[in-house]
């Protein structure tokens, strides 16, 4: 199984690459580029549902900051998989875009992050806008391909980010529309 990750990885990271992905690919997976859609997000959440928005932020923050610590703290130092970037025997073979960094590659966090927010997002706030889960999950997606793409993850790393990241997400919302169900926003109207 390996041994197809990683040629998965090279298929990815070589002969997938175009001229426009490789300028727009290291900006796409960064948390920085998508900065106005979270402000437009909260700012909608806010203007929308006023008060109930702190409630909901906080449970997405908290299931965010859950996805983050169980993919980069408790996975990733126990099973400590090298980054292809920093594979001493495969680096000099990886098309590097982004800085490759020190930590280690399984699983991905970009993955585990935004699938988790995607699918908090889907089953707390979608139900009656359903053109946008499949537009979350497409995001989502796309974020952790980039991963690859850019040289930093295996696709392994990013399919089991992405499995745990549903998997925290979908319990961030079972938790939140148990607990917290007045604050839910599927039943409003907007």
């Amino acid at each position: 199984m390996l041994q197809l990750d990683q040629d998965l990885f090279y298929f990815i990271n070589h002969n997938l690459h175009f001229g426009i992905l490789n300028k727009w690919m290291p900006y796409w997976r960064s948390m920085y580029f998508w900065f106005p859609l979270y402000i437009f997000f909260i700012s909608f959440l806010f203007y929308n549902f006023g008060k109930k928005a702190s409630i909901y932020l906080l449970a997405l923050s908290l299931t965010v900051g859950v996805a983050d610590t169980v993919s980069s703290r408790l996975i990733k130092n126990t099973v400590e998989r090298v980054r292809p970037c920093n594979d001493e025997k495969e680096k000099m073979h990886v098309r590097l875009l982004v800085p490759c960094g020190s930590g280690y590659s399984f699983t991905s966090s970009h993955a585990t992050n935004h699938f988790a927010i995607a699918v908090f997002v889907i089953f707390t706030f979608v139900e009656k806008r359903k053109w946008l889960k499949w537009s979350l999950l497409a995001w989502a997606a796309s974020i952790a391909f980039g991963q690859v793409y850019v040289g930093v993850h295996y696709p392994l790393d990013i399919i089991c980010g992405a499995l745990l990241g549903s998997g925290l997400g979908w319990l961030g919302a079972f938790l939140f529309e148990k607990y917290f169900k007045k604050y839910s926003l599927i039943t409003e109207g907007v």
